[in-house]
């Protein structure tokens, strides 16, 4: 390639992008704007930047003094408890390795497309959370007999479905007493960051992001389901937005390729040399290891065995690389990863009305040139 060289890349097709449907509403571009994902080229790191590590607020980002920060505990507990951060921190810490994923991610690549945060890929990150585990403030507070589930209240407020609310979301005791759940105030060795919650936040590991709750001021245990918005109606799997359907839980097995070669800025098209090239990325799942990641190198015809690296650790995303021979022309890679509970990530996306758990068959295209 010289100078003078120009190169022309067809538009994204039906699979989502420039073709398939130009009108964008001012709706979307206004959450596009104030969320951002993870650059996927920052799947190199083991740990990804706070500032790289995506971010979703559902409403605004609240004021938040850790000075004076509280955390109330009450509902059906022995003793209501009011703890402000220092002593929350005099409680002992433990820190944990995380993959964090938005159970919205690739949405916008859904046709038709729900109209919500409009996710591409790389509403993800892993991040080291420091805190202290929450079964140790519900035990300090004594379980009542029949708790059945523990809420979860953020600062952050706003309207949903013409629902005036701050976002709060459950889980069932036995998740909630879970040794690996944190109420973290550290991300990465620093102290969270405003957009990441500061200075309280839930780390749920295993669960899609939106349990992970942000700005935490309360946790109330409850004698009966939590029937709230973001509960019930907000993350579900269903065909239809009038039936509520199944709720949305642990992350499903996904795996990520770090684009090879440069990209053309508008399309993002990939343009590399021929020859051999060494593929990289990311895998996780829920609660189950990743055992087997492989790759097509032509659409998803055919697929080989890339070298999956060991768990670092049980929360967190695991690497992967293979080394593929390029030959000139027009490719469309693909990579899917298999978890030790047999869950295989399908070649095509299905369809879901809220934009769910997608978690097709990563695809990068690229242009490959002598």
């Amino acid at each position: 390639m010289t100078d003078k060289d120009t190169l022309s890349f067809p538009g994204v097709g039906p699979r989502g992008g420039l073709d398939d449907d130009p009108r964008v509403h001012v709706e979307e571009l206004q959450l596009a704007f104030r969320n951002h994902a993870m650059p996927l080229e920052a799947l190199r790191y083991d740990l990804t930047p706070a500032g790289l590590h995506y971010t979703l607020t559902h409403y605004d980002i609240p004021e938040a003094d850790p000075g004076d920060w509280i955390l109330r505990v009450d509902g059906a507990v022995r003793r209501n408890l009011v703890i402000p951060l220092a002593g929350l921190k005099r409680q002992g810490s433990e820190a944990r390795r995380v993959t964090f994923e938005c159970a919205g991610d690739g949405r916008a690549l859904l046709s038709p497309r729900p109209i919500s945060q409009p996710w591409l890929t790389g509403a993800v990150g892993t991040a080291e959370w420091t805190g202290v585990p929450l079964r140790e403030v519900l035990n300090g507070a004594g379980l009542a007999e029949g708790a059945v589930e523990v809420l979860f209240t953020g600062a952050d407020q706003g309207i949903e479905a013409k629902i005036e609310q701050h976002y709060q979301r459950s889980l069932p005791i036995e998740e909630a007493m879970r040794p690996e759940v944190l109420i973290a105030w550290e991300m990465n060795g620093q102290p969270l960051p405003p957009q990441h919650g500061a200075p309280l936040r839930l780390v749920t590991p295993g669960w899609y992001g939106m349990t992970n709750v942000k700005w935490l001021k309360s946790i109330t245990v409850l004698g009966e389901p939590f029937n709230g918005y973001q509960n019930a109606l907000a993350y579900r799997y269903s065909q239809d937005k009038r039936d509520p359907g199944t709720p949305v839980a642990l992350m499903l097995v996904r795996s990520l390729m770090i684009p090879p070669g440069i990209p053309d800025f508008l399309t993002r098209w990939r343009l590399l040399q021929a020859g051999t090239i060494e593929l990289r990325g990311r895998a996780w799942s829920g609660r189950s290891e990743i055992m087997r990641v492989e790759v097509s190198a032509d659409a998803g015809t055919a697929w080989e065995d890339a070298v999956v690296g060991a768990a670092a650790g049980p929360h967190e995303w695991q690497g992967w690389n293979y080394s593929w021979t390029a030959l000139p022309g027009d490719h469309e890679l693909l990579c899917r990863a298999t978890d030790a509970d047999g869950h295989v990530q399908p070649v095509e996306q299905p369809w879901n009305a809220r934009g769910m758990g997608n978690n097709g068959a990563h695809r990068v295209l690229v242009r490959v040139v002598n």
